[in-house]
């Protein structure tokens, strides 16, 4: 790795953390430039804008969550374990040493949810991205005989999406010391309700 794919580095791994804490408008060159060491015009000539740099961030964090959701998950055994492997992983993503303000999906989602433009249509393909994965693995289950045969896969991806958004509410912001047992309980349920 070269030192310019170095600092490259260095600067979306401090700049994801900082949109986790701050969302996307916390994000700005010049702020950034100062907390990792640079110059505005150093900081600008690996990313030539703001939307560049945040389009970044978030393509950072989506190869962070394969790396530590997807991939290790999808090792798991066809099936209901896969789906309970990718569940659990999904579960700790939230509590990632680099995201200390909690999952920056969700937080870049308030930000984005009603401002069209290429940062919103590139975190609505990742999530649909992510859905359709949960869905997969639900008809793989399903082929496994684990689910039943009449699942609807994209209702129990989309009830999945929902446990966790609940999970990423209760635990950030409400603060509930329950939030994860809660949110293991409503997956036993849905699990439950989909066994063959």
């Amino acid at each position: 790795m070269t030192k310019g794919e170095e600092t490259r580095t260095a600067i979306l791994e401090h700049a994801v953390a900082k949109v986790s804490r701050f969302g996307l408008e916390g994000l700005t060159i010049g702020n950034l430039a100062d907390e990792v060491g640079l110059s505005k015009s150093g900081l600008f000539a690996h990313f030539q804008s703001k939307e560049e740099l945040q389009l970044q961030v978030l393509e950072t964090a989506v190869d962070r969550f394969v790396e530590t959701v997807v991939a290790p998950g999808l090792k798991a055994p066809r099936g209901e374990p896969r789906v309970r492997s990718l569940f659990e992983r999904w579960m700790q993503w939230e509590h990632s040493d680099f995201q200390p303000g909690g999952c920056i999906f969700i937080a870049t989602a308030n930000e984005l949810d009603d401002r069209p433009g290429l940062l919103r249509d590139r975190l609505v393909g990742y999530q649909r991205d992510w859905l359709q994965a949960l869905a997969t693995a639900a008809r793989i289950a399903v082929e496994e005989g684990h689910f039943r045969a009449d699942l609807d896969t994209a209702q129990f991806a989309y009830d999945l999406y929902a446990i966790a958004l609940a999970y990423h509410h209760f635990s950030r912001l409400i603060r509930d010391p329950e939030a994860a047992e809660r949110a293991r309980r409503s997956f036993e349920s849905l699990l439950a309700a989909s066994r063959a």
